[in-house]
């Protein structure tokens, strides 16, 4: 047997939390020395140690902790229970790092007010393409909202196509607009140039994207998350130019690596004359 002290060390706890685990009656010590209080475990119980720890970094309380051990968790249960709560982890801390990646992006734009170079900046017109699409709604066209629709989008493009022996032909092209419903939702279009002939078959539409008469384009560098900057100098270059926007832009894929931080994108935002 361990005194406490051994138990805790060897289980990674405190004795404290051993104490108030055996008040709790979640882990009782295997034996009480009548004559002095003293606490004693086996290394069996390790076992169980290693459940309540595990259940509670689930954010169980120590109540619902002891309700399941006492119904007799499997291992293969728990170990489930462990993956979901993984899972939902690794979802919080990537929700957390895209929030990080905006509020870079927003303090560039913040640091670069009253100086936005727009010498990029390039006024042409689009011909029309053919592209073969699949198209999502999003709940905004805030970049948060946007990126959980269109990267499973593209993903299930490329096996669509695949499966309809559809080669590309150029580049992706991704297109938005305001969706139906309204309320501020945007309908996301996944498209890729195809050069096969129109078709409309299960959610998978090949067909001709018009051609803008005029667009103002720009060229960013980087993940579509670190966009902001771009799209703002697009802006200041809109309208101090004379020009009012007519529609979303498109977002039209040069170069796709997988290491984000070498896209290469060209925004082209459809405008005319005010």
């Amino acid at each position: 047997m361990f005194t406490i002290g051994d138990f805790a060390r060897h289980g990674r706890v405190s004795v404290r939390m051993l104490r108030h685990y055996d008040a709790t009656g979640l882990l009782r010590p295997a034996h009480v020395d009548p004559a002095t209080g003293y606490r004693f475990y086996t290394a069996a119980q390790l076992a169980r140690l290693n459940r309540v720890i595990a259940l509670k970094d689930l954010g169980l309380t120590l109540s619902q902790v002891r309700e399941i051990l006492d119904e007799r968790v499997s291992t293969e249960e728990l170990r489930g229970m462990l993956r979901l709560r993984r899972a939902e982890l690794e979802a919080a801390m990537q929700a957390a790092a895209d929030r990080l990646v905006q509020v870079e992006a927003r303090l560039r734009s913040i640091e670069s007010e009253g100086h936005m170079p727009t010498d990029d900046v390039v006024l042409k017109s689009i011909p029309a393409v053919r592209v073969a699409e699949l198209t999502g709604t999003a709940e905004s066209f805030d970049p948060r909202h946007i990126t959980p629709v269109i990267r499973p989008l593209y993903d299930e493009l490329v096996e669509r196509l695949k499966s309809a022996d559809i080669v590309p032909t150029g580049p992706g092209i991704a297109w938005y607009e305001d969706a139906p419903a309204g309320g501020g939702a945007i309908t996301v279009h996944a498209g890729v140039q195809v050069a096969a002939a129109p078709r409309d078959t299960d959610g998978l539409l090949v067909h001709d994207l018009p051609a803008v008469a005029q667009a103002a384009t720009i060229v960013h560098r980087g993940s579509m998350n670190t966009v902001l900057p771009t799209v703002q100098t697009l802006a200041h270059w809109v309208e101090t130019h004379g020009y009012e926007s007519t529609a979303y832009p498109r977002e039209v894929t040069l170069e796709c690596p997988e290491d984000e931080t070498g896209w290469v994108t060209e925004l082209q935002e459809p405008v005319a004359r005010v």
